[in-house]
Formats: C-alpha cells, sequence, structure tokens
C-alpha cells in the first residue's frame, strides 16, 4: 500500500467529497479550506469570498489501486473547468477550480492533465495550479455532509445527486461498491 494526498478545488466541496468518497483506492476525504490569505476561515468568512480560500478536498488514496492521473480525470469529469470563479449558482472564487499538487510530480501531472482536458471542452480550461499552502478542516458538519444530508436537503438533491449519478455511471470499475 503506497498512502499518497491530493488537494482538489472543483467547486462546492458536498459535490467534490461525495464523489471521491465512491473512488476505489480513495481512503479518506477530507472536505476544507486552501489558497487564502485569511488564518483560521471558517465557513461563513469562505463564503463571503474575502478570505481567498477555495472550498476543496484533501483525499487520502492508496497509489497502488488508483493514480494521481486517474483522480485528475475524474476531477475534470466531474466539475466544469471552463466556469471561472464559480460552479453552476455557486458564484465566488471560494468556488474556483483549482489544483493544489503535494510535489513536482503532482506539478507535472496537474499540467498535462489540463491539455489533454482542454480538448474535451469547447471553452478553454481555467483550472489554476496553485502552492499547497496552508490547509484548514472545514467544520465537522461539512465532512460526509451528502451521505448524512443528502436525501434531505434541496440543494443536494438538485446538485450533488445529479453529479453523483453521472459519475457512477461513468466510473463503474471505479468504484467501492463493485470491487
Amino acid at each position: 500500500m503506497a498512502i499518497e494526498t491530493a488537494t482538489l478545488a472543483g467547486g462546492c466541496f458536498w459535490c467534490t467529497e461525495a464523489v471521491y468518497n465512491d473512488v476505489l483506492g480513495v481512503t479518506n476525504v477530507e472536505s476544507g479550506y486552501i489558497g487564502g490569505e485569511t488564518s483560521n476561515p471558517d465557513y461563513r468568512s469562505v463564503c463571503s469570498g474575502n478570505t481567498g480560500h477555495a472550498e476543496a478536498v484533501r483525499l487520502t488514496y492508496d497509489s497502488d489501486v488508483i493514480g494521481y492521473t486517474d483522480l485528475l480525470d475524474i476531477f475534470f469529469h466531474v466539475h466544469d473547468p471552463t466556469q471561472l470563479n464559480r460552479q453552476g449558482n455557486d458564484v465566488g472564487t471560494q468556488y474556483r477550480s483549482a489544483i493544489f499538487p503535494h510535489s513536482d510530480e503532482q506539478k507535472a501531472l496537474a499540467e498535462k492533465a489540463i491539455e489533454e482536458a482542454a480538448s474535451e471542452w469547447d471553452d478553454p480550461i481555467v483550472t489554476t495550479i496553485e502552492p499547497l499552502g496552508e490547509w484548514y478542516k472545514a467544520e465537522d458538519y461539512h465532512q460526509d455532509y451528502f451521505e448524512r444530508e443528502g436525501s434531505r436537503n434541496p440543494y443536494c438533491m438538485a446538485v450533488v445527486a445529479p453529479k453523483l449519478q453521472k459519475f457512477r455511471k461513468s466510473y463503474q470499475a471505479r468504484l467501492k461498491a463493485n470491487a
């Protein structure tokens, strides 16, 4: 087992977390904030757009089971990397599309993934590659949010559930449930 870490921001962290919780080889998904200037941000301050942080997920994964390139492939298929500072109705820099590499190798793979993803989209990719910086775990009520609240929360039913369904349909071989 070769445990590694990846940090990705693809809009609302509830959406991204729900997808990666289903991925074979991903051993932990944590929602949090990264890429900003404010120390110890909280959800309210990040949502204001004034801290510079992005809602993101930090993945722990077994690279003997799934590679970083595969995680990036999923990333570029479950959100729209052509929308600047937004995902659907979620608007602001906190919803930007960004990759926070943990090594020079991850940075090179991220650059290559952006180049390859560009051929699949009509509009230019706006995903940024940003310095890793300080990670702040989101409040406990954000962790595993879709799993706990998805069937009761209208946002989750309208936004998260369709993304998760699209992922499950397209990546059946990568699902924990099919292992």
